[in-house]
């Protein structure tokens, strides 16, 4: 067979090919306890969200940050889903907390750091680097950041805050 016959004859394989696979993947899935498609695919740039999961600050549970003062892995029995993103959390109290009051416990500025905001710069916040202050918990992308920002807050903040709608209104919905 000609490059050209292959070309005009085994695209349309693949994408059958593809398909049937992409099919066969998401029926196991629905036969999964805890798998649901529709995070995947209601994930939003305006909240850091990891892009394969669908979860929020990689599925550390956000309540814990104020109540234990840890960074804490969620589990899948305790999922919440706000903001286009999914949650977790180690328990059903944090996760009633959250749900009340998700403004309160969810990172300021979707979990981008304040400190490149301030810059002009959205850069996703590692939950591994952050920070609970003003009753606020803020995430960073480093630790350095991290440092800078708990050694002046207010400073940080003005900048972040001002730039922050207006690099919002960038980020996908």
């Amino acid at each position: 067979m000609t490059a050209q016959r292959q070309e005009r004859y085994g695209w349309p394989l693949g994408k059958a090919f593809l398909a049937l696979l992409a099919g066969f993947f998401a029926s196991i899935c629905l036969d999964l306890p805890g798998c649901d498609l529709s995070a995947l695919a209601a994930t939003t740039e305006r909240v850091v969200v990891n892009h394969y999961s669908g979860l929020a600050i990689e599925g550390f549970d956000p309540v814990a940050y104020f109540t234990d003062s840890i960074a804490v892995q969620g589990v899948v029995d305790f999922e919440a889903s706000e903001s286009g993103a999914v949650w977790r959390f180690r328990n059903e109290g944090n996760r009633a907390s959250f749900v009340a009051h998700p403004e309160v416990y969810s990172p300021q500025f979707g979990g981008y750091d304040p400190v490149d905001l301030g810059r002009g710069v959205t850069y996703a916040g590692n939950p591994r680097f952050w920070l609970v202050t003003g009753a606020r918990l803020y995430l960073f992308g480093r630790e350095q950041s991290r440092d800078a920002f708990a050694a002046d807050p207010a400073r940080f903040l003005k900048g972040a805050t001002a730039r922050w709608p207006e690099l919002e209104q960038t980020l996908a919905q």
